[in-house]
């Protein structure tokens, strides 16, 4: 069965017969998979009244484990992202009540950023409710096609 992708690929086999477009094969497909399911996932989280910014720092607090908080700086290092950026996250999310700044009792010019329990709730429900559209996103796929698709995107991570 053909794909809007393999339309693509047939263009430019086309025009272009002399180039090996495997590669443009595999990775527009991943890039589109990528698009649907953050734009479903996205939808998901929007019903917790929050993004995709804000869920990666409610879900990077809660994987942390009790007392799920962690200083400015790990919580962007674990993100990979600038502190400036982290800091707008925060205050957002300390708004709405769902982290709280406190003094690092380690550190005295230190912070740390914990979640609250209305935080803990909601990274909770938003992370099944996001999942779950993965989860309908590959459904159609049998179990040992998943794992085996998850096995070469992670070789193809690891530069095998």
């Amino acid at each position: 069965m053909n794909d809007g992708v393999d339309r693509i690929l047939e263009q430019w086999a086309g025009e272009r017969p002399d180039m090996d477009t495997e590669a443009m094969g595999v990775f527009g497909r991943i890039y589109r998979l990528a698009r649907l399911a953050g734009d479903a996932t996205e939808r998901a989280y929007a019903a917790y009244g929050i993004g995709r910014p804000e869920f990666d720092v409610l879900a990077t607090l809660r994987r942390a484990g009790k007392p799920y908080q962690l200083s400015p700086g790990a919580l962007a290092a674990s993100m990979m992202l600038s502190t400036g950026g982290t800091t707008a996250r925060l205050d957002r999310l300390e708004k709405a009540g769902l982290v709280a700044r406190s003094p690092d009792p380690d550190d005295r010019r230190g912070v740390l950023v914990r979640l609250t329990d209305k935080g803990h709730d909601i990274a909770d429900a938003a992370v099944a409710a996001g999942l779950a559209e993965q989860q309908r996103l590959l459904a159609h796929l049998p179990p040992p096609e998943r794992q085996q698709l998850n096995a070469l995107l992670r070789d193809l991570l690891n530069g095998r």
